[in-house]
């Protein structure tokens, strides 16, 4: 008000002053916008651009997405690669911020669900439809809640980036940093030389196991007819012969009742022929019942059947750790449900068409120190070989606790370190969340985390995949793990029902 009453004042004083004080007015009133529209210019950070790093670059390991700042940029072992603006869900459809992967590529996708619109050289992060893909950017959030990219950026990216790749949305921007410590997985050199050399022989004597498994099975279905058939013959052998001893014993008595000569030779002849019946059958008797003693019983050969089966079940899982041993392991340590999680990528096509399927088969409680308080989401992901086994990096997202304080809170099973730890690759991560895993997650999806402190419109709009049943494992050839169990018990305060935060078993079945 101060201010105005002055400005008024100067202009009257102008006035009476004359032209040459209202000219000296204007060029200072002009002066003065032009500094402070340069002074917005420069407080306006500027937009996104494209740009690669001025180095050769490698293979990516992670994308990151930043809603805040509308832009994504891809890293490899030593840094930034790829940047590109991206425009994401608008108000209402926003795109969540969460840990997901590539679960799918399709270059010339086209929507079933937003009039057929073409997104081309798509790659999924959800089944209910989240992805990246390129399209028109506005300069703004405008999408339905996928990250649409630059078209150009979009081709150039499909050809450089694989299965299961993470993806981490980020409210705000988010960057990864070296980071060390004692929880991290210290693979030992000798397992990894040795791993590929194990993984072929076991795979080799499982198939071994398998054909000696079919073999035994057949095996017994021949013993288990031939039993049959041999007691069958057993049976009518048996009544055969018990009819000619009748039969002898008779025509013995007719002898002894005949009164005449020729009763006499008549009940010689037929005695004779009784008694030559009754001892061929007993021949074929004796025969029967010796080879019937020779040969395995049907119960016998079913239990060798029963055991080769054992050993094949037990063959092939071995072949499947060790070949699991080989892909790197992605660990998530959830707050909501206390448990700890294990996946790896089989690289086998899922039977019922799209993505991949990824092995499941570690889920277990886990010690987590105060487990009432916070402890933010943070991605440790292992970019490197380096002379201590691996390098790390860290990318938090959600820092209700520092990445090195939320580690510090976890005490991971010993069993399931000896098991992944040897052989950890780069690639490998451990991801520790306040959340429980979205339904989403499925035995075609890495994990699917979303953080339920952010909207998720563009998430919760699009139709849940439907809950299955899943059992078996086809990375052994039998069929699929019984991979999830719906999480009864989350966390209050943690797992709320938004953006489908219940963590369920799932079959893939989308809609865009």
């Amino acid at each position: 008000m101060v201010t105005r009453f002055a400005t008024a004042q100067s202009t009257v004083a102008m006035r009476r002053r004359g032209p040459p004080a209202i000219a000296a007015l204007v060029a200072m009133a002009a002066l003065t916008a032009l500094t402070a529209d340069a002074a917005a210019r420069q407080a306006r950070p500027a937009a996104p651009t494209e740009e690669i790093a001025p180095r050769d670059i490698g293979e990516p390991i992670m994308a990151i997405v930043s809603i805040k700042t509308q832009q994504v940029t891809l890293y490899d072992a030593d840094g930034w690669i790829l940047r590109a603006p991206v425009s994401t869900g608008t108000t209402g459809r926003e795109t969540p911020a969460g840990v997901f992967a590539v679960v799918e590529k399709n270059k010339d996708h086209r929507s079933n669900m937003y009039d057929d619109a073409e997104m081309p050289n798509m790659q999924r992060i959800t089944w209910n439809g989240i992805a990246l893909h390129g399209g028109p950017l506005p300069g703004y959030a405008a999408s339905h809640g996928c990250v649409r990219m630059p078209f150009g950026f979009a081709e150039k990216l499909f050809d450089k980036t694989r299965i299961g790749m993470r993806v981490i949305v980020s409210p705000n921007d988010a960057a990864p940093v070296a980071f060390s410590h004692p929880a991290l997985f210290v693979p030992n050199a000798e397992a990894v030389a040795a791993a590929p050399v194990r993984a072929e022989t076991l795979v080799r004597e499982a198939a071994e196991a398998a054909r000696t498994a079919d073999e035994a099975k057949k095996a017994a279905v021949t013993a288990a007819r031939e039993a049959a058939s041999l007691t069958a013959s057993l049976r009518k052998l048996e009544r055969l012969k018990k009819r000619a001893d009748t039969e002898l014993a008779l025509a013995d008595k007719a002898l002894g009742a005949a009164k005449t000569d020729e009763a006499t030779a008549r009940a010689e002849d037929l005695k004779q022929k009784a008694a030559a019946k009754a001892a061929d059958l007993g021949t074929q008797l004796d025969i029967a019942q010796a080879e019937a003693k020779s040969k395995p019983t049907a119960a016998a050969a079913k239990d060798a059947a029963k055991a080769a089966a054992t050993r094949k079940a037990d063959a092939a899982k071995a072949a499947s750790d060790a070949k699991l041993a080989l892909e790197p392991v992605s660990v998530y340590i959830s707050r909501a449900t206390q448990k700890l999680y294990v996946r790896r990528n089989t690289h086998k096509p899922a039977p019922d068409g799209g993505g991949e399927v990824f092995d499941a088969s570690i889920e277990v409680p886990v010690t987590i120190r105060n487990p009432e308080k916070r402890i933010g989401t943070h991605i440790f992901t292992a970019v490197a070989h380096s002379d201590k086994g691996l390098r790390w990096t860290a990318v938090t997202i959600d820092n209700a606790d520092d990445a090195k304080s939320a580690l510090d809170r976890i005490t991971i099973p010993q069993d399931v370190l000896d098991r992944i730890a040897p052989t950890a690759l780069p690639r490998s991560s451990i991801i520790v969340s306040d959340e429980p895993l979205s339904r989403e997650t499925n035995y075609r999806t890495e994990f699917v985390a979303v953080l339920s402190n952010q909207p998720q419109g563009g998430f919760i709009t699009r139709q849940p995949t439907p809950d299955v049943i899943a059992s078996g494992n086809d990375w052994g050839g039998d069929g699929f793990f019984p991979f999830f169990q719906p999480n009864s018990n989350p966390q209050p305060g943690t797992a709320r029902r938004r953006g489908g935060q219940y963590y369920q078993q799932v079959q893939p079945g989308w809609s865009w």
